[in-house]
């Protein structure tokens, strides 16, 4: 079965001889405390700064999930509140997680097609932290480097999160017009499901310090203090720590991947922009993502779309939150393979889909 959902996703194909090289090395039983642990940590952190053009003075934390981030942002780096901008159901659930942490953190939803700015969609003045989402994946929607260049101007003195779950390791991101950025590893970083990080600027983590909440087993203050050594607070996923060092390791600089992304995703876009009975989500091409494409259409053919993808070996993506029955996603992620995507054009062709 060929994957196209976006996320869990396609594996790169070397993932099955990483396991077994980890298996082979006694990967899976080392301690988390040990000086075998801290290498594999210290590299991987050292291969993420080098080909995802991470700053160097910018800490990188190993989480369990997205999810997570969002807790350990709400309960260490903000006092009182956040202010959320979201277009889509991801973004919002943000939100509303933050709200049962911080009650009194607000947001405000914006149009699908719209591109946003500091000057018609501020921010308000009190919040501590913007949360964006760069990637909302339940839409297929993108913020460009533009846009988050616009707000770190705007507000210098806050600190910017970014949900960069749907395009890290795929697009090239410039990590220092923001101060935390998250993201899993079951997309773009090609990986199994059950682990994430989470990348902070100095000032983010000088927050963190200056808030100095305790109470938790992943609290900000403890991450930090654990991370000057290479380590986590909790016992990790140690496995997948080794399997995103050797990803690391086999993945070119993420220039050229994002090159590569981008090449393929116009391709997809002008292929689909004639497709029948079917259209892009998002027409606004300056909004659409790179890494997760939205189809819509009538209920009944999304889902024999999706049932006859599926005879012929191809999973494609359910739609999400109020597109779940009139969207089907397909994601545009590095791990899948050039073979991959002409089956999948292929089918297409032949449902009808495309001429």
């Amino acid at each position: 079965m060929i994957s196209f959902y976006p996320g869990p996703s396609r594996l790169y194909s070397s993932i099955p001889a990483f396991m077994q090289e980890a298996c082979e090395k006694g990967v899976l039983s080392i301690n988390h405390r040990s000086p075998e642990f801290v290498e594999i940590s210290k590299k991987l952190i050292s291969l993420l700064k080098q080909k995802l053009r991470i700053p160097e003075d910018y800490t990188i934390f190993f989480t369990s999930s997205a999810t997570e981030c969002w807790e350990i942002i709400a309960q260490s780096l903000i006092k009182e509140k956040s202010f959320h901008l979201y277009n889509g159901a991801f973004g919002e659930k943000w939100m509303e997680y933050t709200q049962k942490l911080r009650p009194q953190a607000r947001g405000k939803q914006f149009g699908l097609e719209e591109i946003i700015d500091p000057d018609y969609l501020p921010v308000l003045e009190d919040a501590e932290l913007i949360a964006l989402t760069q990637n909302e994946t339940s839409n297929g929607t993108e913020l460009s480097t533009d846009t988050l260049r616009s707000y770190r101007l705007r507000y210098p003195q806050k600190l910017i999160a970014v949900d960069a779950t749907s395009s890290m390791a795929g697009v090239l991101l410039e990590f220092d017009q923001a101060d935390v950025w998250f993201a899993s590893v079951q997309k773009c970083f090609g990986l199994p499901a059950g682990m994430a990080l989470m990348i902070c600027s100095p000032a983010a983590v000088r927050k963190g310090l200056e808030i100095g909440e305790k109470d938790h087993y992943n609290s900000f203050t403890a991450m930090v203090e654990r991370m000057k050594d290479f380590q986590t607070t909790y016992t990790p996923n140690v496995l997948g720590i080794f399997l995103l060092m050797k990803v690391m390791e086999m993945v070119p600089d993420i220039r050229e991947t994002d090159a590569n992304q981008r090449k393929n995703a116009g391709l997809w876009y002008a292929m689909l922009r004639e497709m029948k009975e079917m259209k892009l989500l998002i027409e606004n091409n300056a909004v659409r993502s790179g890494t997760v494409i939205a189809l819509s259409g009538e209920e009944g053919l999304i889902s024999r779309l999706k049932k006859e993808a599926k005879i012929e070996g191809i999973l494609l993506g359910n739609g999400y939150g109020r597109w779940k029955a009139n969207t089907v996603r397909i994601a545009n992620f590095p791990a899948i393979e050039p073979q991959e995507f002409h089956k999948l054009k292929d089918f297409l062709t032949r449902f009808g889909l495309i001429v």
